[in-house]
């Protein structure tokens, strides 16, 4: 028959077990301040790379996106502010403030068309013929991160998606469920919608069919013909777009 460990052994297993977590700790804060030091100096280093191209970051579209990315792997925002390094350095922190302004512009200027509906391609039309020849030339990927910069400020801007990659931007409060988003699907393929289609291509009901088109109509964002047999409803954002 086995004695049962004695009182000293297992006050000698417990000072083992204390060492090695204080030891864990030790090599887990080392690896802590070696990762600071580490992302410390790629930080300077991007300052660097930063000073060194920015005349490539401001003008070039492609370029700028190229640095915005790696900024976003190691967490570093150059747009969270307007003021600061990034901004007194590259003043992209402006460039977008400036820009995300220009969209609220177009957005509220054609509002009354649309609804609060207006696709990327159309906003970027609007915007270069709108800008300086002098200006800094932009890009989609420039807008779309304009248009995320108002998104917190409350504004109602919301960025949908489309086929093939493109977006229609809503400019108006109100979120819009997945029937809508769904609805303007249907409208960019077929180039409108109608009960009879949606109840086809969706497996609606009308009673469903109806309560969306509707609250699509009272929003503005759809313009209703009733001159068929049956209603159609377009959405001028898409019509311009198609035309």
């Amino acid at each position: 028959m086995r004695r049962a460990a004695g009182i000293g052994a297992i006050k000698k297993k417990e000072v083992a077990q204390n060492r090695y977590a204080d030891k864990g700790y030790e090599l887990a804060e080392n690896e802590l301040q070696e990762l600071s030091r580490f992302v410390t100096k790629f930080k300077e280093h991007l300052e660097l790379f930063s000073s060194k191209y920015k005349n490539d970051i401001r003008k070039n579209p492609q370029f700028r996106k190229q640095f915005q990315d790696l900024c976003a792997h190691i967490g570093v925002d150059p747009l969270a502010s307007s003021k600061g390094f990034w901004s007194e350095m590259l003043g992209v922190g402006d460039f977008y403030y400036e820009l995300a302004v220009q969209v609220v512009e177009v957005c509220m200027a054609t509002r009354e068309r649309n609804g609060g509906l207006i696709t990327l391609d159309e906003l970027m039309h609007r915007l270069l013929a709108s800008r300086s020849k002098h200006a800094q030339q932009i890009s989609r990927d420039d807008v779309i991160c304009a248009i995320k910069k108002v998104q917190p400020l409350g504004t109602g801007f919301t960025l949908i998606p489309l086929a093939g990659g493109s977006f229609l931007i809503q400019s108006v409060p109100g979120e819009l469920s997945m029937d809508h988003a769904a609805v303007i699907q249907i409208a960019e393929e077929v180039g409108f919608v109608s009960v009879s289609i949606l109840k086809e291509k969706l497996k609606w009901t009308a009673d469903r069919a109806e309560r969306i088109l509707d609250h699509l109509t009272r929003e503005g964002m759809v313009w209703v013909d009733a001159q068929s047999a049956e209603k159609n409803y377009y959405f001028p954002s898409l019509s311009t777009r198609e035309s």
